[in-house]
């Protein structure tokens, strides 16, 4: 699997260097030169979105932390890893939901009801994106009459529909996880250190019990999907910016069908070729040059990692300043038990 990620990482980052190394690099240069400092407001700006999508997993999280100790400011850190992470990280998009249960579980809460609740937020993730992409080709549909083009999107989604629709059946009925662990043990020969930690029978327990509150999934899902609109307003802003205005509705359309794309490739890391590919494909449906498009998406790739290389830092500083207490507490623990040396 890691060489694969590999593998479509390469790809993606070549094709995306091919598209960029075709365009007008005046007319891009123009744009940013147009733009200016002001394109520092989409930092900001993205932190709207992304709160909107940890207001949905703390209504998942809520009924196993009625004490509130991972809070929506905490939370809002862990998403901002766990977004870098799938973003800048080769993790195949999956990287970043573990990371985000362990720092949970620092706030002392059991990793297994953490692990349903992220289990539960993806899968809510994939529900509310396919109803994003099906808001976003029903506009474009509607505002360029054209749908050759999309015909190809909506059968790749249509293709990949199962694959969601089989994850909630398997997960509501087919106790997914211990099987899970009965084949660990099986390739293992017998406990490990893995099975005591994936608690299948647990963890199908605690998302059985998500299952079984479907306005608290319908309240998630919603939040997510108004995450995903309001998300769209980052390229309808910078494109305001680079002197490329568009409508909203045509912002909420591009954003929709690119990152459905991006859903059904998942395997590329950080969408590398596949945004880019989208965004003048889709762009030019609307009228969009292919330099603006560009423009968009180096702007988005820049706000990623401006966005996302100061969460990481603070992970790996969160990280180590922890390591550093557990050493402080071993060392003392070891001295405390020490013999005294004037009873020698």
């Amino acid at each position: 699997m890691k060489r694969l990620v590999y593998i479509a990482g390469l790809l993606g980052l070549t094709a995306a260097i091919v598209l960029v190394l075709r365009q007008d690099w005046a007319a891009i240069r123009q744009a940013f030169d147009h733009a200016g400092w002001a394109l520092l407001w989409l930092l900001p700006f993205h932190a709207l979105p992304l709160l909107l999508d940890v207001l949905g997993w703390r209504v998942l999280l809520a009924p196993s932390d009625p004490q509130r100790r991972a809070g929506v400011p905490f939370l809002f850190w862990v998403a901002t890893i766990r977004e870098a992470c799938n973003r800048l990280l080769p993790v195949a998009n999956i990287g970043g939901e573990i990371v985000g249960i362990r720092l949970v579980k620092w706030r002392g809460l059991g990793g297994t009801p953490v692990a349903a609740s992220v289990i539960m937020e993806v899968l809510l993730t994939l529900v509310s994106q396919y109803l994003f992409a099906a808001l976003g080709i029903l506009l474009l549909i509607g505002l360029t009459e054209h749908i050759g083009t999309l015909n190809s999107v909506l059968g790749a989604l249509a293709a990949s529909l199962p694959l969601p629709i089989g994850l909630f059946y398997l997960l509501h009925h087919g106790q997914l996880f211990s099987r899970l662990e009965a084949f660990a043990e099986k390739l293992l020969g017998g406990r490990s250190r893995l099975t005591e930690l994936l608690d299948g029978a647990r963890l199908d327990q605690e998302v059985r019990a998500l299952y079984a509150q479907p306005l608290r999934l319908a309240t998630s899902c919603m939040w997510q999907f108004f995450g995903f609109v309001v998300g769209s307003f980052e390229s309808w802003l910078a494109l305001q910016l680079l002197g490329y205005p568009i409508s909203v509705w045509d912002a909420i359309a591009i954003e929709a069908v690119t990152q459905s794309v991006r859903h059904i490739i998942f395997v590329v890391p950080a969408g590398l070729g596949v945004q880019e590919g989208g965004l003048v494909l889709f762009g030019n449906l609307i009228g969009l040059p292919a330099d603006a498009a560009i423009a968009l998406s180096l702007v988005k790739r820049a706000r990623e990692v401006g966005f996302g290389l100061p969460a990481l830092v603070s992970w790996q500083w969160a990280e180590a300043r922890r390591l550093r207490a557990r050493r402080l507490v071993a060392a003392a623990t070891a001295l405390s038990k020490a013999p005294d040396s004037k009873s020698l």
